[in-house]
């Protein structure tokens, strides 16, 4: 791993989507109003959220029960399952027949976004339910449709058949804000498939957003409205719509670390990038706080949040500040580390989980590519899982960069990796992002042995597979978008104008991507463009 010595110098000086959201009939729900013998919210219950927002969830229970029931509902529209479990717990241990804490606790071991489930666990909930004979008619729709999500067949057969169920519940009951949520959820699941079509899975994004702004239309404060509508509209085109949502999420949820991070998805498509630290910060920072008042493994830290701080920083020219995030890391993986062969490289797999992305992108952001070498141990490639190929596509591109860019530094190859990168292959099995670093390194040599023509078709064709992938949210799984590669390419072979085309394009995905606007601003300049330089600048 790094030196201190390294991280903390400073660096010198899609395919586009198939239709567009045109239009959202957000229509008012009538309040809550029917004759259920069951109890509803109250100032008392409210205030037991603990700072989780405003919901109103009649269920058959005891009064006593009933505020831990409530406060499990809001964790779970935040995704903080562990304190939605210990919620849902808390309110059949005082009410053993309360089924609707069953459900959720089954709930809560489905995190569709995620695309995690835990099918033993839920089923293990659900069967603690011994009698449905108090249970409304309502409450029993629940149970069927929880029932259909943890039952028999593949993840996307039962997550549509749950959906298609939620469906027919938020129907028959419109005045039930929470039946509109859970399908809204379900919806932005069965957008998560890979085997589902992009339009598909647009579709049912947008259908998601607009249920959770009607939502919104009607509780503001409702955890489910603001947070579902910002994972609905987390894209370039879309994410403006839900900027009036990230800008509330973290006050209506501030005891959620993960409300205090998600209005970042905005604010990183929108190229809002003091506003993205700080709401990175302020998961990160709440996360450690929780873990540390509950005395629970640092493994449950937000590492995401600290992984979308790091680029932040980046983004912001705070270089320092991204290389002390890495340090951060690194001595937590330090802590965490096992001979467990199960986890990743002998690291806790949450722990370790970006550490390749943020090493990554701090090369690739600071342009410091003498530091590719000294990133990652040897030692680092002994299981094949995700780090190998990521490490050694940074090490490849680091020493074309450096040949080209004239340094003398020489990225050392380790026993047991691949092959260095040639002309790559077509092989469809692969994953898309791999073939893409392949073109991209490949376009390199390609330049480094004087073939331009030939770099330039395998930009070409890195562009056309990255036009493929779902729109971009957060940090770039590329870590080097292809069209910002392609101007820097262009603009080193005295191309100015195609330049600035790519950097445009880059920037249409990207918004104020630090990369891509010098590089905007510096073909403009090349082309004489000194207005739209000066603009970049």
């Amino acid at each position: 791993m790094f030196m201190k010595r390294y991280w903390l110098e400073c660096a010198p000086g899609r395919s586009c989507l198939r239709f567009f959201l045109t239009a959202i009939f957000i229509t008012a729900l009538p309040q809550l109003s029917h004759g259920e013998a069951v109890h509803s919210s109250s100032s008392e219950g409210n205030a037991a959220l603990g700072q989780l927002g405003s919901i109103e969830f009649p269920a058959s229970g005891s009064t006593e029960a009933h505020p831990h029931f409530l406060r499990g509902v809001a964790a779970l529209h935040s995704f903080w399952y562990e304190e939605a479990i210990d919620a849902f717990r808390q309110a059949t241990r005082i009410d053993p027949d309360f089924v609707m804490g069953y459900w959720g606790e089954a709930m809560a071991h489905n995190h569709p976004i995620w695309g995690e489930e835990n099918v033993e666990a839920a089923r293990m909930a659900l069967e603690k339910v011994s009698d449905t004979a108090t249970a409304t008619a309502r409450e029993r729709q629940y149970l069927r449709a929880v029932t259909t999500l943890f039952g028999e067949g593949d993840k996307l057969a039962r997550d549509q058949a749950y959906a298609e169920q939620m469906e027919n519940l938020a129907s028959q009951y419109p005045e039930d804000l929470e039946a509109t949520c859970l399908y809204a959820l379900s919806l932005l699941g069965l957008a998560t498939h890979y085997d589902e079509k992009p339009y598909r899975q647009e579709k049912y994004r947008v259908q998601a957003g607009a249920l959770t702004l009607g939502v919104y239309g009607v509780n503001p404060n409702h955890p489910c409205a603001a947070h579902y509508t910002i994972h609905s509209f987390d894209d370039p085109i879309h994410a403006i719509l839900a900027l009036p949502q990230a800008r509330r999420y973290a006050k209506i949820a501030p005891g959620a670390h993960h409300a205090q991070h998600m209005p970042a998805h905005i604010f990183v498509q929108l190229g809002m990038w003091d506003q993205a630290a700080a709401s990175n910060k302020a998961g990160w920072e709440s996360s450690q706080a929780w873990v540390k008042d509950k005395q629970l493994p640092p493994s449950l830290q937000d590492y995401h949040s600290l992984y979308w701080l790091q680029y932040a920083y980046l983004q912001q020219g705070r270089y320092n500040a991204a290389a002390a995030l890495i340090l951060e890391k690194q001595e937590d993986m330090a802590q965490s580390s096992s001979s467990d062969q199960s986890q990743v490289l002998g690291y806790d797999r949450n722990v370790s989980r970006n550490y390749d992305q943020m090493v990554a992108a701090f090369i690739m952001e600071t342009e410091r590519w003498e530091l590719a070498d000294q990133a990652w141990n040897v030692n680092d490639y002994r299981f094949g899982d995700e780090w190998p190929s990521k490490s050694i596509y940074i090490r490849e591109f680091a020493q074309s960069m450096a040949t080209l860019r004239n340094q003398p530094v020489v990225v050392q190859a380790h026993p047991g990796l691949n092959p260095p990168i040639s002309e790559p292959s077509t092989d469809s099995s692969e994953p898309v992002t791999a073939q893409i670093w392949k073109l991209q390194t490949a376009a390199l040599k390609h330049l480094i042995n004087g073939d331009q023509s030939d770099a330039i078709r395998m930009l070409d064709r890195a562009s056309a597979l990255e036009e493929s992938l779902p729109p971009p949210s957060g940090p770039p799984d590329l870590i080097k978008p292809t069209y910002e590669l392609y101007g820097e390419i262009l603009l080193g072979i005295d191309r100015p104008k195609d330049a600035q085309q790519q950097f445009e394009r880059s920037l249409f995905w990207h918004p104020n991507r630090a990369r891509s606007v010098l590089g905007l601003a510096r073909a403009a300049d090349q082309s004489g463009n000194l207005s739209a330089a000066r603009q970049a600048y």
